[in-house]
């Protein structure tokens, strides 16, 4: 009898552990960004990052099925996403078309690039808190639209301080894009308390990664002050996507597999 109870005893402790190792969770993805993330100049929509940020994530351990939908728009600021826009309103219909109900439902934010522009895009310069203020205002309606969903907020990567192209960015540009990071860290830390496990920080790393390798990463580009870097090439999407990736796979491993 007692032989019987053991075997039983590590037949189950066996299946949980399959059970364990076996354990996915399906995700429904929602990128939302700028030029960047819309994969402008290149060759198509399966080089730009969310499509490499999918494949990835497909290949990490406790990840199922994964859709998505790309709703990087070029040129757009926070103003453009904010509700009662078009771009928000589509961003609702890219969510709601999902059929898988019970996957796992992300907003993946990733703005600010046109935001800290001197001049060109919608609203530019956006200063560190009216961005921030935008920010909140778009994360509080996708909550109160899709309760069960998480946002999380990609740190906006770097660019080259003679970038101006339509645009005029510059190193004030950059600069100012420098100081939306903190704003966005405080403002997941103030969710902690009131919304806990619904809006996270992602990817932190690719900032300083791109202004490292943009000599091979970034696509040179002919400006009004010399030749500038933004736009990932194909090999840079692929690294913005792996940053992503790493980014939500360890979020959703941490928080949303079952225990």
């Amino acid at each position: 009898m007692k032989k019987i109870l053991v075997c039983l005893a590590l037949l189950l402790i066996s299946t949980s552990f399959l059970f364990a190792q076996n354990e996915k969770r399906n995700l429904n993805i929602v990128f939302i960004g700028n030029s960047i993330t819309q994969g402008v100049q290149l060759a198509n929509s399966v080089e730009a990052p969310p499509a490499n940020a999918v494949a990835d994530l497909l290949k990490q351990k406790g990840i199922g099925e994964v859709h998505f939908s790309n709703q990087g728009h070029s040129g757009y600021t926070t103003l453009d996403f904010l509700p009662a826009t078009r771009t928000f309103t589509q961003i609702e219909e890219a969510a709601n078309a999902f059929t898988d109900k019970k996957a796992l439902l992300i907003f993946s934010v990733k703005l600010g690039t046109n935001d800290s522009a001197i001049q060109g895009p919608h609203g530019s310069p956006v200063s560190a808190d009216r961005y921030i203020e935008n920010v909140k205002i778009i994360v509080d309606k996708l909550l109160a639209g899709f309760p069960n969903a998480i946002v999380i907020l990609q740190h906006p990567i770097w660019y080259s301080p003679n970038t101006y192209n339509g645009s005029k960015y510059l190193q004030e540009g950059l600069t100012r894009l420098q100081s939306y990071i903190p704003k966005i860290d405080s403002l997941v830390k103030s969710y902690e308390q009131s919304q806990p496990k619904h809006v996270f920080v992602g990817d932190k790393k690719a900032f300083t990664y791109f202004k490292k390798h943009h000599l091979t990463e970034l696509i040179p580009e002919k400006g009004q002050a010399g030749t500038f870097y933004l736009h990932p090439n194909k090999t840079g999407a692929a690294s913005l996507g792996h940053f992503w990736a790493d980014a939500i796979g360890k979020i959703v491993r941490k928080h949303f597999l079952v225990k």
